[in-house]
């Protein structure tokens, strides 16, 4: 059995929906470094680009491309008051269990067992994929949204594609 390649299926896939072929973003400048404090005392936040709405909110457009929007998530918000709108993936499993594209319960457990520090103030839904203005990205929304990371006190951000 031959390993499935990735952007070979991705760009057969979405090249017969019709976008263009996708420019691969390649990032020298963003170092790992270690943190400087042990994880049990980290705040964690979490951001799912799977175009998840909470039900309060308007869903995202489905077919979306360049969606720079970002939903703000009350860090205890209930699992099951979710909806999810992108017709890019099977979301089948994730309508199950929504914690599969978007662990907000498995995040609060870790808190709760102190296996991390605490979950921020809020948790984070954008930036729905098929975003091909990668410069808007580097330059205005990436930057915007570390600034609201840093007014949570936020040490660690995990993101959870779809």
């Amino acid at each position: 059995m031959q390993p499935i390649n990735y952007v070979d299926e991705l760009n057969s896939h979405y090249g017969s929906l019709g976008f263009p072929p996708y420019q691969w973003t390649v990032n020298q400048t963003a170092p790992l470094v270690r943190l400087d404090k042990p994880l049990e005392k980290c705040t964690v936040s979490l951001l799912t680009s799977g175009g998840i709405s909470h039900c309060s909110l308007p869903g995202f457009d489905p077919n979306a491309r360049n969606d720079h929007r970002l939903d703000t998530v009350k860090n205890d918000a209930d699992s099951g008051d979710f909806d999810i709108n992108d017709s890019y993936y099977d979301h089948a499993d994730a309508e199950a269990d929504l914690n599969c594209v978007f662990p907000i319960d498995r995040l609060r457990e870790l808190a709760q067992d102190g296996t991390i520090g605490g979950v921020a103030a809020r948790f984070w839904s954008g930036f729905m994929g098929r975003i091909y203005n990668r410069t808007k990205v580097l330059e205005e929304s990436a930057p915007a949204f570390v600034e609201k990371l840093k007014e949570d006190g936020v040490d660690i951000l995990i993101a959870a594609p779809a």
